[in-house]
């Protein structure tokens, strides 16, 4: 009885070699082993999230990366107010050199007209009522001569600050340069059409017409109005 019990138990023990071989050359593997048993635990604890450990690290992430955006928030709204506070700045600034520039823009035309009217005052300074009658002559001499000084020294104020006298006579017309008054017979070496008299001069500033030359223009005889 012991010998056939043996042999009994021997050969389960080869038919159960014989279909783990099976088993393990198909790649399955075996239900009861222990690599089985420790994937289908770590698949269970994977599949478990941990209840203890899960939410709090997840709000604590949350709190971090909202104190992080308000910072960042915080430093926005400081860059903003101050670029708001220098375009503020820069406004002010431009508005008063604007404001500068209008009332003191003609200061050095104004300091050369100064001198221009302290010869003009000093020409006048010759002619007094208490001058003899002998005298006239000599101060009507300085008084030319006075009045000559000033028209040069207006003429160089005029070129020092781009102010040019137009002197359009037999110049062709140009009404954005010449107010006609009237037209005239067209004379010797006169052409039709070009400017035959001016009655007030017309000025240029910087090239720019600041005041039109009053002429008069000449044309054919049977086109005189």
């Amino acid at each position: 009885m012991a010998v056939r019990s043996l042999w009994a138990g021997r050969l389960r023990v080869q038919r159960l070699l014989a279909w783990s071989a099976a088993w393990e050359s198909k790649g399955w593997p075996l239900p009861f082993s222990t690599a089985t048993q420790r994937t289908a635990g770590e698949d269970c604890r994977s599949e478990d999230p941990p209840d203890e450990l899960g939410p709090p690290l997840a709000e604590r992430a949350l709190r971090v990366k909202a104190v992080k955006l308000e910072k960042e928030v915080q430093d926005l709204t400081v860059r903003y107010q101050r670029a708001v506070a220098d375009c503020e700045n820069i406004r002010r600034q431009t508005q008063r050199c604007v404001e500068d520039a209008k009332i003191f823009g003609i200061q050095s035309f104004c300091k050369d007209l100064v001198e221009v009217a302290d010869i003009l005052e000093k020409t006048t300074e010759c002619i007094s009522e208490e001058s003899e009658p002998e005298d006239q002559k000599l101060t009507l001499e300085k008084v030319f001569r006075g009045l000559l000084l000033l028209e040069a020294k207006l003429k160089s104020v005029f070129a020092k600050h781009g102010l040019e006298k137009l002197t359009p006579i037999g110049d062709k017309y140009d009404p954005h340069e010449h107010e006609l008054i009237c037209h005239v017979p067209a004379g010797v070496g006169v052409q039709p059409g070009t400017v035959a008299l001016v009655r007030q001069d017309g000025y240029k500033l910087h090239g720019r017409t600041i005041r039109l030359a009053r002429v008069e223009v000449a044309v054919e005889s049977q086109r005189r109005l």
